[in-house]
């Protein structure tokens, strides 16, 4: 394929993926590593991708990847993760779920859980959940955000303050090395702060690709979380603020 073509497929599969690595488009497109380089500098030169080691992520720092590309990305260490966080969740314990693909996958595999009192703002969550008999839902108010189901804004707030919760499991957008938890949406950062304060304790479920994305706004600190359930080796600048700050961090398929 000609480079005036392959560029725009480049571009297409982030889109889709979130991350293009130069070994998965040598075998997509059958040309050296030497060739995907070249395109990926020159994607990166005009502002159309940037560069990471290995390949390649959209730019963007403002707006986040559509609800059903997030929802296959990296779908097999979602579950992993789940499968792993609901370990350390009890029976018998109310729960709060918060907007997102990853948390979405931990309410898949709450299904042999009993006495649970689980409260959402992600209607995926609540539907998920509404065939146990034995997990009662709770779904707050709050402004609809038709792009992903979320529910979101002051009211969702409100609603949030008249709990308080064992657990929390939170997902995120994006992860700086150095320990901020990170969204695009200003409205849901204010609800995540919220749920934090109303938790006993505080998971934070995210794989490893959130460390190669950017996002503005601010949520937490990993300070402020128990345990950070993710996949792989965070990076040492993360793994060593969570050692000083005791947030355990509980990698699946870790090396």
């Amino acid at each position: 394929m000609v480079q005036t073509l392959r560029k725009p497929e480049i571009i297409n599969i982030a889109r889709r993926e979130g991350k293009v690595t130069v070994d998965g488009l040598v075998d997509h497109f059958g040309v050296t590593a030497q060739t995907i380089r070249r395109d990926l500098t020159e994607l990166a030169d005009s502002g159309q991708l940037e560069r990471v080691h290995g390949g390649a992520i959209l730019p963007s720092t403002t707006a986040n990847i559509g609800y059903d590309d997030r929802r296959e990305l990296h779908q097999p260490s979602k579950v992993d993760i789940a499968r792993e966080c609901v370990k350390h969740i009890p029976n018998d314990c109310s729960l709060f779920l918060n907007i997102g693909t990853t948390t979405e996958a931990v309410a898949n595999e709450l299904s042999g859980h009993s006495g649970l009192l689980v409260v959402t703002n992600n209607l995926n969550i609540a539907m998920i959940l509404s065939g146990n008999p034995e997990i009662d839902v709770v779904v707050t108010g709050g402004n609809l955000r038709r792009s992903d189901g979320g529910l979101v804004g002051s009211l969702t707030q409100d609603s949030i303050s008249q709990f308080r919760f064992d657990f929390a499991v939170i997902g995120c957008s994006a992860l700086h090395p150095g320990g901020d938890i990170l969204d695009f949406d200003i409205r849901e950062v204010g609800v995540s702060k919220t749920i934090i304060q109303r938790s006993d304790q505080v998971f934070l479920a995210a794989d490893c690709s959130k460390f190669e994305r950017k996002a503005p706004a601010r949520i937490a600190s990993l300070a402020d979380v128990d345990m950070f359930f993710t996949d792989g080796n965070p990076p040492a600048p993360c793994a060593a603020f969570c050692a000083e700050n005791t947030t355990r961090i509980i990698s699946v398929g870790a090396a």
